[in-house]
């Protein structure tokens, strides 16, 4: 079920930016700045985007607002639109009980999106054996890239046999990790590794506090009495919904370093101030409250959103969060990609 040109690709490693959802102030979705985003990621270098994620708002799905199937339409549009070169790898978010989110997995494939990322968030009432049924549905419709999302975000915490499970299901192509915690973390690694379907199976960091240390690491685990080894090859993050084109440039750095197993110290200095970054954007000292319009801050200080507004009221910055992203602006400008969206940004609103 999955083209063999976008497997490779997978498993070299790429960007995947989590692609968010641009609203007007009356928050109505903003058509123009939608498809702007997705030219940005584009033309930023990134290898692939996800489209009706956590940073896409899952509310995009409330029939209050009925976004979903547009949203993930518009992105494909775009996409079709670049007539790129190399492949760009569309992965689609899916979620909820088992039949939306066969709908849903249906028709993100329909319209030609390679892999299916599947939440377990907000199925509380799921035991890990119904998750896996749950998912075994799915990977019958649509390649999976499975996905550990952290609890303070609507995620939970699954066992060590459960991802040992996980990666048995056939149509399983990568795994997501993020928990943000180092020890869950490696239960998935450790798990993939113990797997018959290790060699099948990407892993991609979403650990936004960790992206540098994760895309670093090759884990190393003793199996059946041999070594298996496990990289992080790439990653699928909201933070690297902004900024795009200096994450594109630092990855491929890192993919340098790592073939030449030289690692300089500087890469970790600079992972310590992405990290710093990070905190300001996603709101960690709040739990994590105001991420998603932090996230929306940045882009509206770029230009490429009117404002940080969330389809939900309650979803907005924290007290003090747009100081803190004035603070790590000033920090590390060079961390940002504001001259190279300053000089595409008519272009890409036209």
């Amino acid at each position: 079920m999955l083209n063999q040109q976008v497997k490779e690709k997978l498993h070299d490693g790429v960007v995947i930016p989590a692609h968010p959802l641009a609203l007007t102030k009356d928050r109505k979705l903003d058509e123009i700045r939608q498809r702007a985003l997705t030219r940005y990621y584009i033309e930023s270098g990134a290898g692939g985007v996800a489209v009706g994620v956590h940073t896409t708002q899952f509310e995009i799905r409330d029939p209050r607002f009925n976004l979903y199937e547009k949203v993930m339409s518009l992105a494909i549009e775009e996409i079709e639109k670049a007539q790129l070169s190399e492949i760009f790898i569309k992965v689609g978010g899916i979620s909820g009980p088992i039949e939306q989110a066969i709908q849903e997995a249906k028709f993100i494939k329909a319209i030609g999106y390679d892999f299916g990322l599947l939440s377990m968030g907000g199925l509380t009432s799921y035991s890990e054996g119904e998750l896996l049924k749950r998912t075994e549905r799915i990977a019958e419709v649509i390649p999976i890239f499975g996905f550990y999302l952290q609890p303070s975000v609507g995620g939970r915490v699954l066992s060590y046999e459960f991802w040992k499970e996980f990666a048995e299901i056939p149509n399983i192509h990568a795994i997501k990790i993020a928990p943000f915690n180092r020890y869950q973390s490696l239960d998935v690694v450790r798990a993939v590794c113990q797997s018959s379907r290790n060699e099948e199976i990407a892993i991609y960091t979403g650990n936004d506090d960790n992206i540098v240390n994760d895309l670093l690491t090759t884990y190393r685990f003793d199996v059946a009495g041999k070594k298996v080894e496990k990289p992080i090859v790439g990653g699928l993050l909201g933070h690297w919904a902004v900024w795009t084109k200096k994450t594109v440039e630092l990855f491929k750095q890192i993919q340098s370093v790592k073939d030449q197993g030289e690692i300089p110290g500087e890469l970790l200095t600079l992972g310590q101030e992405i990290t710093d970054a990070n905190a300001a954007f996603f709101d960690a000292k709040n739990q994590f409250k105001g991420c998603i319009a932090g996230i929306n801050e940045v882009l509206t200080r770029q230009g490429l959103l009117q404002g940080n507004e969330c389809l939900l009221d309650k979803e907005r910055l924290s007290p003090g969060q747009a100081e803190e992203i004035d603070r790590v602006y000033a920090a590390y400008p060079h961390l940002n990609d504001d001259e190279f969206v300053r000089h595409h940004l008519k272009n890409w609103l036209d």
